[in-house]
């Protein structure tokens, strides 16, 4: 018999599912994917198989009344009703912050949930709405186990240079400090291009996540040294809401000046900026690359800036730079932004091929290029799923 394996990505008013069967060590396979969306709106569940054919869909009126836990007890019936001859041995879920506590999923019980909890004031547009669907599924199926997945996982190998601010030592030692997010992605491709280019997954990489949320990572031999992400996943790049690396000066400015308190602020500074703000048109890449508004490509051209000065920054932390990978769905599919990038980023020794590039080619550059640039589709979930099927091989091996 297979194991299922359920993995969940819960937000405010969505939850995205992934069922996956597993036989041994093998790579999973994913059996079924979807989301339940409008939730406190007007409910939508959809159920797609791997090739997006939609399998079930199920809409409910503005007045049904359903939270996330009625919600996800149907997600978890209709999971059931369709795992054929295979069993649901657990569901593992993508927790954005794990604190400095949290280097490796982890099996969830009460204290786990409790330490987590009191990493929401870190996190606070992610972090309850991640812990929320646990809680949720332990009443609705209490002997399911769950494995919680942290973002900030991968980069607890990050040396203290890296990860320390210049604040006094008692603040940096209650934990405020850089944590890199974006890490099941990074971990992820690392694994991916081992398999692609295993002499270059040996040296010294910059991975460019580039998505509505947005980071970059150099990974040195598989191994996470640096991040533009840090305290919270609001710092770094521009991205399609948030504004990336800001004075903190202007945090005091907005305060005294413009008399914004704390939660105007927040909404300010995580869903009005970024390409959004910038633009005043869309955060959305691919509406801002058709526009005509010279505000869309002045925020365009922003964050392909804001990307080739991290590249140049994550590249001098390693002391050298052997190959560059995007990933996520800008770097994935927008080739004018990876042709702006590697354009800019030629003194580096990166030579592009354009067709290459516009035909969203595995490798973008020519041959004769001394850093490749790959393009390489990441795949969280997959991580999850292989995350949470050791967790629980071992949870199996110690009741033995």
């Amino acid at each position: 018999m297979r194991d299922g394996i359920l993995v969940i990505n819960a937000g405010s008013s969505s939850i995205k599912f992934s069922l996956y069967l597993s036989n041994g060590d093998q790579k999973p396979d994913l059996q079924s994917k979807g989301q339940v969306e409008g939730i406190n709106v007007a409910p939508h569940f959809i159920a797609q198989g791997p090739d997006g054919a939609v399998l079930a869909e199920q809409r409910w009126p503005a007045d049904s009344n359903l939270n996330h836990e009625d919600l996800l007890k149907h997600l978890i019936d209709w999971v059931e009703d369709h795992l054929g001859d295979a069993r649901l041995v657990a569901a593992g879920h993508r927790v954005v912050h794990g604190g400095a506590k949290y280097s490796e999923p982890v099996l969830v019980d009460e204290l786990t949930l409790g330490a987590l909890d009191k990493l929401v004031p870190l996190a606070p547009l992610h972090q309850p709405h991640n812990l929320a669907p646990i809680r949720a599924l332990a009443k609705v199926h209490p002997g399911l186990p769950q494995v919680a997945c942290f973002d900030t996982a991968f980069h607890a190998s990050n040396p203290p240079v890296a990860t320390t601010f210049a604040l006094p030592r008692e603040l940096t030692e209650e934990g405020v400090r850089r944590y890199g997010f974006h890490g099941l992605s990074y971990e992820y491709i690392s694994r991916r291009l081992r398999e692609i280019s295993p002499e270059k997954a040996a040296g010294k990489v910059v991975v460019c996540h580039l998505g509505s949320g947005a980071s970059m990572c150099a990974i040195d031999n598989g191994r996470s040294v640096a991040s533009t992400l840090g305290f919270t996943a609001v710092d770094g790049l521009p991205m399609g809401t948030r504004t990336g690396n800001l004075d903190p000066g202007v945090i005091l400015y907005l305060l005294e000046e413009k008399k914004m308190n704390a939660k105007q602020i927040e909404t300010l500074l995580y869903k009005q900026s970024g390409l959004l703000g910038v633009s005043g048109v869309s955060n959305d890449m691919r509406v801002l690359l058709e526009s005509d508004n010279p505000h869309a490509a002045e925020a365009v051209d922003l964050f392909c800036y804001r990307i080739r000065r991290e590249l140049g920054s994550l590249a001098a932390a390693m002391g050298g730079l052997d190959a560059v990978v995007f990933t996520a769905g800008i770097g994935e599919r927008s080739a004018p932004v990876r042709r702006m990038v590697c354009e800019g980023a030629a003194w580096l020794g990166i030579q592009l091929d354009q067709a290459a590039n516009d035909a969203n080619a595995t490798t973008i550059t020519a041959a004769q290029s001394r850093v490749p640039v790959f393009v390489i589709p990441t795949d969280e979930e997959m991580m999850i799923a292989k995350h949470t099927r050791a967790v629980v091989h071992l949870q199996r091996q110690a009741a033995q």
